[in-house]
């Protein structure tokens, strides 16, 4: 900013600033209205199914994600089965583990897998 000399600078000044500080009142007046529209729920859920809808590796991740957890909770239940035993519950635990981390590291291979195994019993 230069040096004000004379009253009349100094009005100017003023209302040089006061204009300044008018629009940008303004424009933060906006920016809060948009960001409050975009904090609402039925927003927020929209941006989320954009979001999801848009990455096809997130979907496939959680895809994957569930897929692994199934097939060890389900290893887990077929070998515990019904038992009460305090050693074979452990076992189950431990089983469950490893074949989820498995199938999480080898989901592709073992999708692939199974769709040959479809398309080959569907085809006799």
């Amino acid at each position: 900013m230069h040096e004000i000399i004379s009253a009349t600078g100094l009005k100017n000044a003023i209302q040089l600033l006061e204009s300044e500080q008018a629009e940008k009142g303004q424009q933060l007046k906006e920016q809060f209205l948009i960001t409050y529209e975009s904090f609402k729920p039925v927003n927020l859920l929209k941006s989320t199914l954009n979001d999801v809808n848009s990455s096809p590796y997130l979907i496939d991740n959680i895809l994957s994600t569930a897929m692994s957890l199934t097939t060890g909770f389900i290893s887990r239940k077929i070998f515990i089965g019904a038992s009460g035993n305090k050693f074979r519950k452990l076992v189950g635990h431990i089983l469950q583990f490893g074949v989820t981390n498995f199938v999480a590291r080898h989901h592709d291979t073992i999708s692939s897998l199974g769709h040959t195994a479809v398309k080959f019993f569907l085809r006799k």
